[in-house]
């Protein structure tokens, strides 16, 4: 009996002692060694794991940025430059100049602009909302006011106006994540380029419906009708879909736009007031 019992644990004990070995060569055969530098350009990164970048998290990210040969087209928006500048120090390369970037509501359809036609009762979600009906106002393109940016938002740079119904982007705070432009269905946000004292001039409005039913549905809405366009000396407006579209890149904030829209759908935000025109003189009586 004492035999049996002894035998057994010795049989189970050889096998086991295989297992192992056959474990240990299988390890070595299919171990991943990981470069060190992985830990080192994660740790400078920022740890928002917002995705801003592209990627999973900061780690994945930062293994992309290890295993790349340049830093182009790849960037930390929650760090900007001076993270990017660490990096490039760490893995010894050289760092790629990016234009930060804002994230912009392209919508100004509030209650006074565009009048209510029904009311939603369901869950509170832009992309369920989106997936069932047009919407409150007579705009199918505009903005639903459920607040699924505000939510996707993990830096608290968005709220909700309780007036104007619509989202309120608060640039001091914004990283340019995309987190926001991502959860709308109706893709209103847009990362634009971040311009000095936080200045900009867009076309508030993605309505793509020809002139008149776009001007019915909302006050402010874009009808297509070319003028700012025309008068653009950098030729930073472009007209596609009955819509105008102002690419940041190009725009030079010269004002000139602005003023030609007869609907008001082009904002301006951050600029000084323009100062008014001096009256003409009047024509001198003849004697």
């Amino acid at each position: 009996m004492s035999s049996t019992v002894l035998l057994t644990i010795a049989m189970l004990s050889a096998l086991g002692l295989l297992a192992a070995i056959i474990l240990y060569f299988v390890a070595q055969k299919f171990r991943v060694v990981e470069d060190p530098r992985i830990d080192t350009v994660t740790e400078a990164l920022p740890g928002a794991n917002c995705g801003g970048c592209g990627y999973t998290g900061c780690r994945a990210f930062a293994e992309t940025l290890v295993k790349s040969t340049s830093f182009e087209g790849l960037n930390c928006p929650v760090g900007g430059a001076e993270t990017m500048g660490k990096v490039a120090v760490i893995l010894d390369r050289q760092p790629v100049a990016v234009e930060p970037k804002v994230a912009v509501v392209r919508c100004n359809g509030t209650p006074d602009n565009a009048t209510r036609t029904s009311y939603y009762d369901g869950a509170v979600s832009c992309r369920v909302a989106h997936s069932l009906y047009g919407g409150q106002t007579g705009c199918q393109y505009g903005c639903l006011g459920c607040g699924d940016c505000v939510a996707a938002c993990k830096f608290d740079a968005m709220y909700m106006d309780p007036v104007t119904q619509l989202p309120v982007i608060l640039d001091e705070k914004c990283v340019a994540c995309g987190a926001c432009v991502k959860a709308c269905p109706r893709s209103i946000i847009e990362l634009r380029k971040r311009n000095k004292k936080d200045r900009k001039i867009y076309v508030s409005c993605v309505n793509r419906d020809k002139g008149g039913p776009a001007r019915k549905a909302c006050k402010v809405a874009c009808i297509g009708c070319g003028k700012c366009m025309k008068v653009c000396p950098y030729e930073a407006i472009t007209m596609e879909n009955n819509l105008a579209f102002i690419d940041s890149f190009k725009c030079r904030l010269c004002r000139k736009c602005e003023p030609e829209c007869p609907t008001g759908a082009i904002l301006e935000i951050g600029f000084p007031v323009k100062e008014a025109k001096p009256a003409e003189p009047a024509d001198a009586a003849v004697n």
